[in-house]
């Protein structure tokens, strides 16, 4: 059966440099390809973190080195990534459709993703972007207004905030595309954030959550299931431990009292789950699936992963 589907891809799929992103879209793209040979429409999101960081550190280095060089705006930043990373998977897409005699357009979408200026997380940046810097070197910075927070007795690294996503801004380019039967890579890195000012749109120092971006893109193109691909093939209560306990469905209020037991790392499955019952329980007949990209076929058959559905 055809579905419209929103697939999140993991940092598994794109690698952690630019080597290991070449070689990593290959696989990733005969995943994404299969699953449009079987008639899905799909749209592919993605996330930047260690892409995101390597294009801070390497402005934060052009500044030590020449003044003039300039300090870009953490929006500016995952703007570059987006085009970065969807120019090697929309190219090693389209060469995965092509191989399996499927003609369709693949393009990767500059996103902008809406926040709210009051949105609790911009009091307490707690994200960590780029490199290190010394006690002296960060004093330095927070004189002249920056945030930045000691990491794990390695140093101090500047801050960002990760307020939730209230709107995608060019959803209906995205729409638009998906009518024309093209393949769309959007929302890349959890979106541009911006923050809305009358007719302008203004970027906004924060990182958003690609999971949590993926589920408001899902909603709002009405998608039928959103896949939320990650590192293990499905979800565990008491990982790492003895009794440990897979689950291939996961109800609402199961969700929602393992949240509150603290079975969710926050840093790793935590946001994923999050969001995939956001889109879950957004309208009846929605699904989100946590999984493997290697198993999301199976994962969409029934055959494996955590199904998530009122």
């Amino acid at each position: 059966m055809k579905q419209r589907i929103v697939l999140a891809l993991g940092g598994n799929a794109l690698g952690n440099n630019l080597p290991e992103q070449m070689k990593a879209v290959q696989s990733t793209a005969g995943t994404i390809a299969d699953l449009i040979a079987q008639g899905h429409e799909v749209v592919v999101t993605h996330g930047n973190g260690p892409q995101v960081g390597m294009i801070q550190q390497a402005f934060e280095v052009a500044a030590r080195h020449d003044p003039k060089a300039p300090h870009l705006p953490m929006s500016v930043c995952v703007a570059l990534s987006q085009g970065y990373i969807g120019y090697d998977l929309q190219n090693a897409l389209r060469e995965a459709l092509l191989a399996r005699g499927i003609h369709k357009p693949v393009a990767t979408l500059v996103t902008q993703v809406e926040v709210d200026k009051n949105d609790p997380a911009f009091l307490d940046p707690s994200k960590p972007i780029g490199g290190f810097f010394s006690k002296e070197e960060a004093e330095a910075l927070m004189a002249k207004g920056e945030r930045l927070k000691e990491d794990a007795g390695r140093g101090y690294r500047r801050v960002v905030a990760s307020p939730k996503p209230i709107d995608i801004i060019e959803k209906e380019t995205v729409s638009a595309m998906l009518a024309a039967g093209q393949v769309v890579i959007t929302v890349g890195g959890g979106g541009i954030p911006v923050l809305r000012e009358g007719n302008h749109l203004r970027g906004a120092s924060a990182v958003i959550d690609k999971d949590w971006a993926s589920a408001r893109l899902a909603e709002l193109i009405d998608a039928d299931m959103l896949i939320i691909l990650t590192a293990v093939e499905k979800v565990a209560i008491n990982f790492g431990k003895p009794d440990v306990q897979w689950l291939d469905q996961l109800s609402v209020a199961d969700a929602n009292s393992f949240i509150a037991q603290g079975q969710f790392a926050k840093g790793s499955m935590l946001p994923k789950v999050e969001a995939a019952l956001s889109f879950a329980t957004s309208m009846a007949g929605r699904r989100s699936l946590i999984t493997l990209l290697e198993k999301a076929a199976d994962g969409i058959a029934g055959k494996t992963g955590t199904l998530i559905s009122l």
